[in-house]
C-alpha cells in the first residue's frame, strides 16, 4: 500500500549518495577507494585493472559479461514490481538471480558503498552484448544494424544505472575516463568516454554528483590533484552538485567529501556568488601519476 512518508521519517532515513567520477587515464580515480571505509565497500572491478589498490584490504567482485553486471545490480537493488515477470529487474528476475547468488541481506548489511570500475568498461560489456542479439540484426540479411545495437545499449545502460540509484541507503559510485576534443579553434570541450551518447547525455540526471578530478596549479605554481564539482566551473569540466554543500574545487578524498555532502553547510545558507570562489589554474600537460 502507497503510504505518504513524513518530513521528520525522510529526514530520519539513510540515504547513500550517488556519484560519478571522471577523469583522464592515469590521474588517480581507482586509488579513490583507498580514501573510503575499506571494510565497507565493495569494488567492482570491470576493468582488470586493480594494480592501482595492491594491498588495500577491500573486498572485489569480477563481473566478466553485460549479463552478470545486470544480475548483480538487480540483486543488490531488489526486483522492481511494475516490471513484467519477462522483463529483466523484475521481481522474477530478483527471485532467480537470489537462487544463484543466495539471500542478499548479509551483503546489504556489511557494504555501504560500491565502488564501480569504470563505466566505460561497463559499457563496452553492454555494446558487446548488443550486438550478439537478434533485434539488432536485419530480417531480410541479417546483417548487424550498428544504429540498434546503439538504441538497445542506451536503453540498457539506462535501466542498469536507475536500478543501482533505487539502492536508496547504499552509495553507488561510478569512475569513468574523461575525453577531451579541441576543436578547429582551439577550443576544448570534455565528454565521458562512454559507448553511445544516449548514457552519457542521461548520465548527470541519474546521479546526485558528477565531478571532475584533474590537475590544477595554485598562484604559487604548485601542483595538485582536486575534485571539480560545481557545474558553472572555468574550464568546463563536467560537473554538478545537488547536494548544495560542496565549494568549487575539493580535496580528492570521497570519504571527506561524502561527509561534508552529508553535513556541511546547506545550499539555503550558502551565500550567492556570482564569481569564482578559487584562485586556481588548469595545469599545462597532465599528471599522470596513479
Amino acid at each position: 500500500m502507497l503510504k505518504i512518508i513524513s518530513a521528520e521519517e525522510r529526514l530520519a532515513e539513510k540515504r547513500g549518495h550517488k556519484m560519478v567520477i571522471v577523469g583522464k587515464s592515469g590521474i588517480g580515480k581507482t586509488s579513490l577507494v583507498r580514501t573510503l571505509d575499506q571494510a565497507k565497500t565493495l569494488f567492482m572491478d570491470l576493468e582488470a585493472g586493480d594494480a592501482a589498490i595492491e594491498g588495500c584490504p577491500v573486498d572485489v567482485i569480477r563481473p566478466r559479461t553485460w549479463s552478470e553486471c545486470r544480475d548483480f545490480a538487480c540483486f543488490l537493488g531488489g526486483g522492481n514490481p511494475a516490471l513484467p515477470d519477462d522483463a529483466f529487474y523484475s521481481m522474477t528476475h530478483y527471485q532467480s538471480v537470489c537462487q544463484i547468488y543466495g539471500d542478499p541481506t548479509p551483503v546489504l548489511e556489511k557494504y555501504d558503498t560500491l565502488f564501480i570500475d569504470s563505466i566505460t568498461v561497463a559499457g563496452r560489456l553492454c555494446f558487446s552484448w548488443g550486438q550478439n542479439q537478434p533485434e539488432c540484426r536485419s530480417d531480410r540479411t541479417g546483417k548487424l544494424d550498428t544504429r540498434a545495437v546503439y538504441g538497445l545499449q542506451g536503453r540498457e545502460m539506462m535501466s542498469w544505472l536507475t536500478q543501482l540509484q533505487h539502492i536508496r541507503d547504499k552509495n553507488v559510485i561510478f569512475v569513468g575516463i574523461l575525453d577531451e576534443k579541441v576543436d578547429d579553434y582551439g577550443r576544448a570541450t570534455f565528454d565521458l568516454q562512454i559507448e553511445g551518447a544516449k548514457t552519457g547525455r542521461e548520465l548527470p540526471g541519474i546521479v546526485d554528483e558528477v565531478i571532475t578530478m584533474t590537475t590544477l596549479t595554485s598562484d604559487d605554481g604548485q601542483q595538485f590533484r582536486g575534485f571539480v564539482c560545481q557545474t558553472m566551473n572555468q574550464w568546463g569540466y563536467p560537473a554538478k552538485d545537488r547536494s548544495g554543500r560542496l565549494d568549487m574545487i575539493e580535496e580528492p578524498h570521497l570519504g571527506k567529501l561524502m561527509q561534508k555532502m552529508s553535513s556541511g553547510v546547506p545550499q539555503v545558507e550558502r551565500p550567492m556568488a556570482f564569481t569564482n570562489p578559487t584562485e586556481v589554474s588548469i595545469a599545462e600537460g597532465d599528471n599522470n601519476n596513479a
